[in-house]
């Protein structure tokens, strides 16, 4: 579930690195009082990152899971209702969204020009030709695991299909430089590259985070930028990467109506794909590989 991205502080505020940093407001709005005190980057230790593991592939088999259920004719609202029972009364863990500074459900269904943060509806019926988004975040143990996925719901036109593909192969093409010593903007340069060379724009106003314990922490971590910027990775980290490609121009709107819902301002296509990793000494794990990948 992405952050939205929020300019830095002024360096007076705070110094890490050399670079200032304040934590992602999630949707430009209040932060819980846990996650004012995330203020840096908090490094997880071995017995963390086997936590996160376990939150991490609940996560994945919940998407594993919802699959099947997707078809025309049924409704978010029913894909949100399955996906809730399977959490909580299969895993045994807390759907993260719900309730989350107001969220009303257990995941977020994003449909078409939707870029992000759709809320499942009863009214929402899928039909054929559409693109879903479908993100998940479980709590385990205190930790999170935060993964989404692109869903074609019956026969899915070519142009959608590229832009799905697209958008995927940017998070795959940034997870594959994931070590320590890159930087920050190496993985949002990855993305931009290749996104841009397709001729799509990159969202710019919500971003991937740090995750743990806390949902959405330090760093941000920009699906655009600068080869060689920003924080250095280091082993210990742990964080999203959630890139968000349009098929028009990059800008975005938020619902007035219900104050979560970010769709494409000209109302094109718009695709997201997304993992939580844990950076190792000589690169990085995958916490949300689903079954059908070999990253």
């Amino acid at each position: 579930m992405s952050a939205k991205r929020r300019a830095p502080a002024p360096a007076t505020h705070c110094i890490c690195r050399g670079c200032c940093f304040t934590i992602a407001s999630f949707l430009a709005k209040p932060l819980f009082p846990a996650e004012r005190l995330a203020m840096t980057i908090q490094l997880k230790t071995a017995d963390d990152i086997a936590r996160m593991r376990v939150a991490g592939r609940l996560a994945a088999e919940v998407l594993d899971m919802i699959g099947p259920y997707i078809q025309p004719g049924v409704s978010t609202g029913e894909l949100d209702r399955i996906c809730h029972a399977y959490i909580v009364e299969q895993q045994h863990a807390i759907p993260a969204p719900l309730d989350y500074n107001g969220f009303p459900k257990s995941i977020c269904t994003s449909v078409n020009h939707v870029i992000c943060h759709g809320i499942p509806s009863d009214s929402k019926i899928l039909k054929h030709g559409d693109m879903l988004n479908i993100d998940v975040t479980v709590i385990k143990d205190g930790f999170h695991g935060d993964t989404s996925k692109m869903f074609c719901v019956g026969d899915v036109p070519e142009h959608a299909t590229r832009l799905i593909r697209v958008t995927q192969e940017c998070l795959y093409r940034a997870i594959d430089i994931v070590k320590p010593g890159i930087t920050l903007g190496d993985i949002g340069h990855a993305i931009q590259q290749h996104g841009e060379a397709h001729n799509y724009s990159i969202v710019r106003e919500y971003c991937g985070h740090g995750i743990g314990r806390v949902f959405h922490e330090e760093p941000q971590v920009l699906h655009y930028g600068k080869p060689h910027n920003g924080p250095k990775i280091v082993e210990g980290m742990t964080f999203t990467i959630e890139p968000m490609l349009n098929a028009g121009s990059r800008y975005t709107k938020l619902s007035r109506k219900d104050g979560w819902t970010v769709s494409t301002k000209d109302r094109r296509l718009s695709a997201q794909w997304e993992h939580t990793l844990a950076v190792t000494a000589d690169g990085c794990e995958v916490l949300t590989l689903r079954a059908e990948e070999s990253l």
